[in-house]
């Protein structure tokens, strides 16, 4: 045990590795003399290097937490960019869920080493022996959530959505399967901007949805994520709530209240249905104005719920324009859109084109979000094109084709 705890390495050594460390990460010069040595050798290799986060700028090493991911600061002193504009979604969920703990006891808010990422930090203030932090352990979060609720504790389990993927054992066997009241808030769903193809979340509806009794909705906007936590944690089933990174739309108030599998129609139309789902339903109303300034008749529906499906208004839609779009933030491939398809086929319902919008089947690149939403035309602009160039071309509307 002495030799163990002395020798740096020794267990690597005994089992077969090469070890060499720790090495300093900051010292360029001695890391690329050891990877040479390293190179040399033959077998495998295990070579264990010490990084200090923020290394080389005084604010960021005194205040790791602060800037494990930042946005613009000033140099000096390193203080952030002052920010105007709406709340963000994270800061949102997080108000929210202090406020519903405040009136009900038995919420438990549960995160994977994420407090400040997930919006989290004035809970644990708030109510620390009601705030668990399991570590960068999500498969365990979920577990441990699943043992709350069979406790008759209300757990919500806040993870980016692209990190929930590797719980999705848990999710399925030890709180769908038992249909436990677990909701999961899944922050930075869709495209998350510079932390790139690990970060973007644009497959939680195709791995969730596919689980039996499980309930998933996406707010288009902040009042609408503050209603769907409350239903959620009123529903005393497992949920998912998706929300995307970033502000959110300003909204003041609730055009309807949020209902059980019910979408929400902003509009009506003739000739194309689209519905939207989450962020982009503001680009899908901002398309239909232009849409309608052109004589093209638009409706706009809400999805909010992607399990269940709004059955009943998406069969409508479909039995009353001859196209329906589909709008997401997600990857197209079993996403909200697959739904929808998959649906009209149970349904027999063929004769309205469906055309769907989302991210296509590869890895999405870096980039802010904004603009990877224009680069693969998830906004007003790309939604117009796919209406007027593909479903209804300006030439034939304008014969009155």
């Amino acid at each position: 045990s002495l030799k163990y705890l002395v020798i740096p390495g020794i267990l690597f050594e005994e089992l077969g590795f090469s070890y060499f460390g720790p090495v300093d990460g900051h010292n360029i010069r001695h890391l690329v003399q050891v990877f040479r040595d390293a190179a040399g050798r033959s077998g495998p290799v295990l070579i264990h290097v010490l990084t200090k986060k923020g290394k080389g700028y005084l604010p960021a090493e005194e205040d790791p937490l602060k800037y494990h991911g930042v946005a613009g600061f000033e140099l000096p002193g390193g203080h952030p960019r002052k920010r105007t504009g709406p709340p963000t979604y994270t800061e949102v969920f997080g108000e929210t869920l202090v406020e519903i703990a405040r009136e009900d006891q038995r919420v438990v808010a549960i995160t994977a080493a994420m407090p400040e990422g997930t919006g989290l930090l004035e809970f644990a203030r708030v109510f620390p022996d009601r705030f668990i932090d399991v570590g960068i352990a999500e498969q365990h979060a979920v577990t441990m959530a699943a043992g709350l609720a069979r406790g008759g504790k209300k757990p919500v389990v806040a993870i980016y959505s692209s990190f929930l993927q590797r719980a999705y054992d848990q999710i399925l066997h030890d709180v769908c399967l038992q249909d436990l009241p677990v909701v999961f808030a899944l922050d930075r769903a869709g495209v998350v901007g510079e932390d790139g193809p690990t970060h973007h979340g644009v497959f939680d509806l195709a791995y969730l949805r596919s689980i039996p009794g499980i309930t998933i909705m996406a707010p288009k906007d902040e009042n609408e994520l503050r209603a769907m936590l409350r239903l959620a944690l009123a529903m005393d089933k497992p949920v998912a709530i998706r929300y995307p990174r970033g502000q959110g739309q300003g909204v003041k108030q609730l055009r309807e209240p949020v209902l059980p599998g019910r979408a929400e129609v902003l509009c009506s139309g003739e000739q194309v249905a689209i519905f939207a789902l989450g962020p982009l339903v503001a680009e899908a109303e901002k398309a239909a104005r232009r849409l309608s300034r052109m004589g093209i008749s638009c409706a706009v529906i809400n999805a909010r719920f992607v399990k269940p499906l709004d059955r009943e208004a998406i069969l409508h839609w479909a039995r009353r324009v001859p196209h329906l779009l589909t709008v997401e933030d997600h990857n197209l491939t079993g996403g909200f859109g697959s739904a929808v398809l998959e649906l009209l086929a149970e349904e027999g319902v063929r004769e309205t084109q469906v055309t769907r919008m989302g991210y296509p089947d590869r890895f999405i690149e870096f980039g802010p979000v904004q603009k990877l939403r224009d680069l693969y035309g998830l906004n007003e602009e790309g939604i117009y094109q796919v209406v007027t160039g593909h479903l209804l071309p300006v030439a034939d509307t304008a014969s009155g084709r």
